[in-house]
């Protein structure tokens, strides 16, 4: 594993010597005429979160309006993304034109010069009307390498029918009562024995991140113009111990599983609570993908903090960015724009994505899912702003961590190798 991660490390570090050509390479590549006029367009799309209607539509539309060019959806899987994009991004012959990124991970391949200046295209994209964090987190030095796709922040699904079984009467508004009733949800379900009163997987750093922030924690913190690990300080501790709390008494799913499918151990009848973003109820309504008697039983509701209000949850979301070294620039610029138009975008607040605009947010609706979204986003986190960040995502640092904790490893232990990898990397 260590072996593994120097890797991981040397590679994108490698790739961070493009910096240093990279205002020159960008700013050749963002001439308006540079690429072929016709051209197999590659988009990276990862998961399965951009529902099959928007990229229908954005096949569709593209080709329509670029006769003689094809656009190609390419399906990539968020684990070891980092590694894959680090690759891809800098081969000559094998990059994709626009790819997908996870907002997190867009600070580290913006300061490499692993995409194309936008800078000059960002008034025509959306300009002011962009999340503006997004924009801020793909800017250097003045200048804007990345756009925002969609944001999302997770939210609490329960089974209803599940509460009623339980005696529970009304969802939780603080921390430890929503542990509490994980607990009594498990207890209140001794079938099947890998049921969830919480669903949460061993690895799955991102929502068990929440429990971290609510008791005042972080995972890294700024140290006189440098990063040093956080996770052994006594906040952080203090939220490590619920997690593995839950990981202990309240949840039944597997210690080295991730987070990537909450509908086949749901439609399993194997969970009552799970927090995940507002487009997995398309995903279990949808007679293909899930279960539709069993999402008639859902309800919703922000994860509550020690203080009532809702817990600050991981903000998610992707950036977009065009591969710099596409040598199609200017059709990669037409797809980049469709994918930002309020047709396409409209299309992802449908299926519960917050958009990139501010100004589409009402199109996520008025139900009960798009209030949880809005209240969930109200207290939403960043992870550190640290330009390596995406090394510690890409290395599987955190996801070993979680996973060693949900087997009952000491937390304190665990938290002080974590923190020294961790500085060693963000101060690389």
């Amino acid at each position: 594993m260590r072996m593994k991660k120097t890797l991981a490390v040397a590679a994108v570090g490698a790739m961070l010597a493009l910096s240093a050509c990279g205002s020159s390479d960008n700013k050749s590549n963002s001439s308006a005429d540079s690429g072929k006029k016709t051209a197999d367009i590659r988009v990276w799309l990862n998961g399965a979160d951009t529902p099959d209607d928007a990229r229908a539509w954005l096949k569709k539309t593209f080709e329509e309006q670029n006769p003689g060019s094809t656009l190609t959806i390419e399906q990539q899987e968020w684990d070891g993304l980092v590694e894959k994009l680090t690759t891809a991004l800098t081969s000559d012959k094998e990059t994709p034109d626009v790819v997908e990124v996870g907002n997190t991970q867009a600070p580290t391949f913006t300061t490499a010069g692993a995409f194309s200046d936008l800078t000059g295209d960002l008034t025509d994209l959306g300009g002011d009307d962009l999340l503006k964090g997004f924009v801020d987190a793909a800017t250097i030095d003045g200048k804007t390498f990345a756009v925002p796709y969609y944001a999302g922040s997770t939210y609490v699904f329960y089974r209803k029918d599940l509460f009623q079984k339980a005696g529970i009467t009304a969802v939780p508004t603080t921390t430890d009562d929503f542990v509490a009733d994980a607990i009594k949800l498990k207890k209140a379900n001794p079938t099947p024995k890998n049921f969830s009163g919480f669903w949460l997987p061993g690895q799955d750093w991102r929502d068990g991140a929440a429990f971290l922030w609510n008791a005042g924690g972080d995972f890294a913190v700024p140290d006189g113009g440098d990063w040093k690990g956080d996770l052994a300080s006594a906040e952080s501790q203090q939220g490590l111990a619920t997690v593995q709390k839950i990981f202990k008494e309240a949840s039944g799913a597997p210690a080295d599983a991730t987070e990537a499918d909450p509908v086949t151990p749901f439609c399993a009848g194997e969970i009552g609570m799970m927090v995940r973003p507002g487009w997995v109820k398309g995903m279990l309504e949808d007679p293909k993908t899930g279960c539709p008697d069993l999402a008639k039983n859902l309800g919703v509701f922000p994860l509550p903090g020690a203080d009532g209000h809702p817990a600050p949850v991981l903000l998610g979301g992707s950036d977009l960015g065009i591969s710099a070294k596409s040598k199609n620039q200017a059709l990669a610029k037409k797809a980049l724009a469709l994918m930002l138009s309020d047709d396409y975008q409209t299309i992802l607040a449908q299926h519960g994505l917050t958009p990139a605009k501010n100004s589409l947010a009402s199109k996520l609706g008025t139900d009960e899912y798009a209030q949880a979204t809005i209240a969930a986003a109200s207290n939403a986190k960043l992870t550190p702003a640290a330009a390596n960040w995406a090394l510690i995502e890409g290395d599987r640092t955190l996801e070993d961590l979680f996973s060693q904790i949900a087997q009952g490893g000491d937390t304190k232990s665990l938290a002080d190798k974590a923190d020294q990898h961790i500085a060693e990397v963000l101060n690389k």
